[in-house]
């Protein structure tokens, strides 16, 4: 189905100048360089913002290899700050956090905040689970090293994008059963939460994932983080696919986020139902005329309420007046 006659006039131009291309084996090394360049550019744009970026290792969870962080954080001493771990996208196979450099930038200034992300292992050549424990490893370390980074351990709030908003999902998932940090919030931007998309349902939206993430990148994403399971399998597990947990009680109040022409909006709408229906608070937008990742669009109005909207509910989160 043809859907660009619904995508927003103001998002149409960048598809134009974009033709898709789907993620693949043999595509995927032009992905990572396109992430990279991306990263480098992030990582070249200048603000007004008084802030501090630096990096550390860490040690990665029983026998993995150390993990680097990209830390941002406001430059004048205090105890005490909320701080977010930022969970890049890429699906699982591509990304690294200075790819989000601007917006980690944003929210360390505008909330006052510690900004840690992880560059967690990526698949193909690290399938589940190494790409969540890095990420539940980095969770450890900030709540153990609260005092040195200057972040109250009690308000960590749990953020991320597609991949990223998935890890995040999965992530307050494993923190809970594992009795681990009890974040305070998840911010899930159109996340990655369910293998079987792949499979497609009857009643699946018909105008979802023409753009930019498609069904056949998404198919080849499960497929490298399953591996050797096959999306769709019985007993996958919930920290893969957070829409596999049979019992989402007790997690953190949520906001959800997803555009209507995502190909992950079954499955958002899905899981913030079943939030809601296990006694969690969520706050859920969706974008009319939008596909996956509009939001990175700098000048477009509607990426620009969108980001605004995530600030806005995470100022709420860390109660910031």
């Amino acid at each position: 189905m043809n859907t660009l006659p619904l995508v927003l006039p103001e998002l149409r131009q960048f598809l134009l100048d974009n033709p898709r291309e789907d993620v693949s084996p043999l595509t995927l090394s032009a992905v990572r360089t396109l992430m990279q360049e991306r990263a480098n550019t992030a990582s070249n744009i200048a603000d007004n913002y008084s802030l501090t970026v630096r990096e550390s290792l860490i040690p990665g969870l029983k026998s993995a290899p150390d993990i680097r962080l990209l830390i941002v954080h406001p430059k004048h001493t205090k105890q005490d700050r909320p701080a977010l771990l930022h969970l890049h996208g890429g699906g699982y196979l591509a990304g690294l956090p200075e790819q989000s450099l601007c917006t980690l930038r944003r929210f360390a200034h505008e909330l006052d905040c510690v900004v840690v992300s992880p560059d967690y292992r990526l698949t193909p050549e690290t399938p589940f689970p190494g790409p969540v424990e890095d990420c539940y490893a980095t969770l450890l370390w900030m709540a153990e090293n609260a005092g040195s980074l200057g972040i109250d351990p009690s308000r960590i709030a749990l953020t991320g994008e597609s991949a990223g908003g998935g890890l995040a999902a999965a992530l307050a998932l494993m923190t809970r059963d594992l009795k681990g940090p009890r974040p305070i919030f998840q911010d899930l931007v159109y996340p990655m939460l369910d293998d079987r998309t792949v499979n497609g349902q009857a009643d699946a939206s018909p105008v979802g994932g023409e753009f930019v993430w498609t069904r056949a990148s998404n198919t080849y994403a499960w497929e490298v983080l399953l591996s050797p399971e096959l999306p769709g399998s019985p007993d996958i597990s919930p920290y893969a696919a957070p829409a596999r947990a049979t019992d989402l009680t007790n997690l953190p109040p949520a906001y959800i986020s997803t555009g209507a022409l995502d190909l992950f909006l079954d499955e958002n709408l899905i899981y913030a139902q079943r939030l809601i229906h296990s006694g969690i608070s969520v706050e859920l937008d969706l974008f009319p005329g939008t596909y996956h990742a509009f939001d990175v669009q700098p000048d477009a109005p509607v990426a620009q309420r969108a980001r605004q909207r995530r600030l806005d509910v995470l100022k709420r989160a860390f109660s910031i007046p």
